[in-house]
């Protein structure tokens, strides 16, 4: 059975010393985020997630979520009565606002949990992720009484949420949707159509489910212009909060996928469904990207989950496992072979999930931080700063983080070899499930070109100016400490990758936009290399202050900076060649005819 334990010692040394969580406590919230309070956080969050989800993760895979003859759908087994456990324990309650039932604590801390429950069991982590997105747009969006008829129950799990966008015609293209609803007499709408890919669109482990559903109004514009959003409970809401009549939404299927098994991705048919506004019709899209953004964000979270959840099977393999003899000489004489930990090639495959899961923890809570500032910092033009900074950064967490999950995941499988395609070990699952994070919420492609087509040129390039400031600002530091400097340097060589791709776009991608549609997803990668050799170098600097100190935890703290020193040596290199693809343009991309890539004889 494969194994997980919540990375809790890292996230410590990330949420505590990198990101220094305490020093925010003159904020709204922090002054709760104490570090006594934050480590109990992490610490029992971890032990809930390790002893409570990751046990039922293979077995949720195996069996999978059945729906039955009335539309009815049940999780699989121990799903209920871990999230009936999870309800009560209140971690779904974590950073959501207090006026609503929720602890009102800093935002860093529920991407914390967001990373273990995925890690330990990316299914059942889908059903509260989901949750949280909805619970986003009526904050921002919902009308007053909207709020307070359905986000303490959606709060303290007692409802779970959805967010429906996809029809079987049309994915990424919303302005092509169908899904109708008609203005009534009562001010309700009538839902009527069919939406695909519903993650946790039916399930039996709460009471009621609250669909957010884009549909057009008569009359609306045939285009984005003219998509509004709609709040569509499973059972409709009484005005005293219990609920009432069955509405017009049932599971007409649950798609048949290559993995996330233990989610329920459904079709819902729509048919005169009750529904209600939610903001200002045919404005919903920008309702929509509030849920959106934030799934997201939980979305690169999943990839850094799958990788670290990966990592630790493999490497406890690699240490068990003994084939052939380490290349310098026997590493265990008297075994009749060495563990296949010796050989440097699944070094190199360890020390790759190693340096990206600690690189992307510590970027993925970054950003979770920069979203309670973007809310909470104490002046409007630091709220603006950190706003610009995580949209900016918010498709490469996403792109990137997921591209690099996936990766690290099938090589973890590859360091099982043979073992890793058998289905009891457990690794196949960590490739499937992962598999799926680089394709929702945007494809990885859709998230490189928002990126590059909108957030690069927003605000006349303020964001990434000031995204390579901070990071210039940070190698010049410590180009001249004997530790820091050659990490510096090294990421002023990649940094520098980075502006002359930008400067690259600028100055080509005007007159032929296929140049950047050409370059993006390379664009998106070469960021995110820069990005997480920035977290490393921040990482590095603190390090580097402990061992000075005299820490106690050396042995910790030296892992850090050898790691740092491999990231920089393995991963910064990337951003020249992709630079260079980048510059070859899009005119050989695009030569060919269609009838080129035709094979049939």
């Amino acid at each position: 059975m494969p194994i997980y334990s919540a990375p809790t010692r890292d996230t410590r040394f990330i949420v505590n010393e990198v990101l220094d969580l305490a020093s925010y406590g003159n904020l709204p919230g922090f002054e709760m985020a104490t570090p006594d309070i934050t480590d109990a956080v992490i610490n029992e969050g971890g032990k809930f997630c390790s002893e409570v989800l990751a046990p039922i993760n293979q077995s949720g895979d195996r069996e999978g979520c059945t729906r039955h003859s009335d539309g009815s759908v049940t999780t699989p087994k121990g799903f209920k009565e871990a999230f009936d456990q999870f309800r009560a324990a209140g971690w779904g309650t974590l950073s959501a606002p207090e006026e609503f039932g929720g602890q009102g604590m800093p935002h860093v801390l529920g991407m914390v949990m967001e990373e273990f429950i995925s890690g330990s069991n990316q299914a059942f982590g889908m059903y509260p992720g989901l949750t949280n997105g909805a619970v986003s747009a009526l904050i921002a969006k919902g009308s007053q009484e909207q709020k307070e008829k359905y986000l303490p129950k959606m709060i303290s799990n007692e409802w779970t949420g959805t967010m429906n966008l996809t029809e079987p015609h049309c994915g990424t293209d919303l302005g092509m949707i169908r899904t109708k609803a008609e203005p009534q007499a009562d001010g309700s709408y009538a839902i009527t159509g069919t939406k695909i890919f519903i993650s946790a669109g039916e399930h039996d482990m709460a009471e009621n489910i609250i669909h957010l559903v884009l549909a057009k109004t008569p009359g609306a514009p045939d285009s984005t212009k003219g998509i509004s959003l709609f709040v569509v409970p499973k059972f409709l809401v009484n005005d005293d909060g219990s609920l009432g009549e069955r509405n017009g939404v049932v599971c007409g299927s649950i798609e048949h996928k290559m993995g996330i098994h233990g989610n329920a991705t459904c079709v819902l048919n729509y048919d005169g469904a009750k529904g209600w506004l939610v903001g200002e019709e045919n404005k919903g899209l920008a309702a929509m990207f509030i849920m959106m953004n934030a799934a997201r964000l939980g979305v690169g979270i999943q990839g850094l989950s799958q990788a670290e959840a990966a990592y630790q099977n493999a490497v406890a393999y690699a240490l068990d496992r003994r084939q052939g003899r380490a290349l310098t000489g026997p590493a265990d004489p008297a075994a009749q072979a060495d563990p296949i930990f010796v050989h440097p090639d699944v070094r190199r495959m360890l020390m790759d999930a190693k340096a990206f899961t600690e690189g992307m923890r510590a970027l993925c809570l970054w950003g979770a931080l920069l979203v309670d500032l973007s809310h909470k910092a104490a002046t409007e033009e630091e709220r603006a700063q950190a706003d610009a900074m995580i949209g900016l950064l918010t498709p490469v967490i996403k792109g990137y983080g997921t591209d690099k999950g996936y990766e690290v995941a099938t090589n973890m499988q590859q360091v099982f070899g043979g073992h890793g395609y058998i289905e009891e070990w457990g690794m196949s699952q960590f490739v499937r499930d992962a598999r799926i994070a680089m394709i929702y919420e945007g494809t990885n492609g859709i998230q490189a070109m928002d990126l590059c087509g909108r957030k690069l040129a927003q605000g006349g390039g303020a964001a990434v100016q000031a995204f390579f400031k901070a990071v210039g600002d940070d190698i010049a530091a410590a180009k001249d400490d004997t530790v820091l400097g050659p990490l510096a340097t090294d990421l002023e060589k990649a940094l520098g990758q980075q502006q002359a791709a930008t400067m690259w776009f600028m100055q080509n991608a005007m007159t032929n936009p296929n140049h950047l549609g050409a370059g993006a997803h390379h664009y998106m990668t070469i960021m995110g290399i820069v990005t997480l050799g920035w977290m490393w170098l921040r990482m590095a600097k603190v390090a580097q202050a402990a061992l000075a100190a005299g820490t106690e935890d050396k042995a910790f703290y030296e892992a850090k900076l050898a790691t740092a020193r491999y990231y920089m040596d393995r991963f910064l290199p990337d951003a020249g060649a992709l630079r260079r693809k980048l510059e070859a343009g899009a005119d050989s991309m695009m030569a060919l005819g269609a009838e080129a890539f035709a094979t049939a004889a």
